[in-house]
């Protein structure tokens, strides 16, 4: 069980439902409703938001328009707004629209390297030297991501070592931070604590982050564990938005809300109005027709109803 007194006063969450959240729903979001709902995160405390993403639209239909968004956004003091630069012309694009930072986006996993990004992970390093290194002489921080940490669709199990070997390549590379991905959410305790161990032999501890499917529940367990580590960052999705288009059956991604939840019932402070979060929650999942994904959400929203109804 993790000690609370040794968890850090602060964790940092890094919102991806704008991202990786909308870019599997099975149509896209208009700029308008892409833009309120960052702005609307912005506004409940979020102080990194992953907000685009310069891919071919032809990959991910959902993520067009991302130039648009970005200039269309009534920009919050404080808040970092990101996108994920899979090449050189990607940076550049962002760099264009005034993103705050560049992501690169690996995977442990061979097979699932070249499903995602079309080429194999030796390809996919030499494709994202030229993105580091452009955006460190734009004084713009990047950030690596590994995907398939704890699983590959196409593969099955993966080798900590081999997540270990990825997030050393990146952080040696320059990345700041290295978010190690359970893209299709099979990780459990034991399981995940074995890649961050691993990967924290070779980056530092506090350089790594945690991105959790949960896909077979057991996302909040995922990061709880992980907490014990020193692991500072999380992403997570308003909502339980997410999945991933090329894993399939992959659910959403953890929700901001139960990450919140839990975090603030640890005494652990994140800036963030849960209660303002809920609330951006409803409105995406409205915009796409179903109520939230998040149990907390689905609780408060029924609390505030039943509230409500006694007044």
């Amino acid at each position: 069980m993790v000690n609370p007194r040794q968890l850090r006063s602060l964790v940092r969450i890094v919102e991806v439902g704008p991202r990786d959240g909308l870019q599997n729903e099975a149509g896209s979001i208009d700029v308008a409703t892409r833009v309120a709902l960052i702005e609307r995160l912005a506004d409940a405390g979020l102080s990194a938001i992953e907000a685009a993403s310069f891919v071919s639209p032809k990959w991910v239909p959902q993520m067009a328009g991302s130039a648009e968004v970005m200039r269309a956004l009534r920009r919050k003091p404080g808040v970092s707004y990101s996108a994920l630069t899979p090449n050189l012309q990607g940076f550049e694009a962002a760099l264009a629209a005034g993103c705050d930072e560049a992501g690169v986006f690996g995977a442990a996993s061979e097979a699932f390297s070249r499903k995602n990004i079309n080429c194999s992970i030796a390809e996919s390093i030499e494709r994202f030297r030229p993105v580091v290194e452009a955006a460190r002489e734009h004084g713009m921080r990047c950030r690596g991501y590994v995907s398939c940490a704890l699983g590959c669709p196409y593969e099955g199990a993966v080798e900590p070592q081999a997540v270990a070997r990825l997030a050393a390549t990146l952080y040696e590379m320059g990345c700041y931070e290295i978010s190690l991905g359970d893209t299709i959410g099979v990780g459990t305790p034991a399981s995940t604590l074995r890649v961050f161990e691993a990967c924290a032999a070779v980056v530092p501890v506090d350089r790594l982050a945690g991105h959790f499917h949960d896909t077979w529940g057991m996302a909040i367990a995922n990061i709880h564990a992980v907490l014990g580590l020193g692991v500072e960052a999380f992403d997570a999705s308003v909502g339980g938005l997410g999945g991933c288009p090329y894993s399939p059956g992959a659910s959403g991604n953890v929700a901001t809300e139960d990450l919140v939840y839990l975090l603030h019932g640890q005494g652990i402070e994140t800036g963030i109005d849960l209660d303002a979060l809920v609330d951006c929650a409803a409105y995406i999942s409205a915009a796409l027709g179903r109520a939230p994904q998040s149990k907390v959400a689905r609780a408060l929203l029924a609390q505030r109803a039943r509230a409500e109804g006694k007044s």
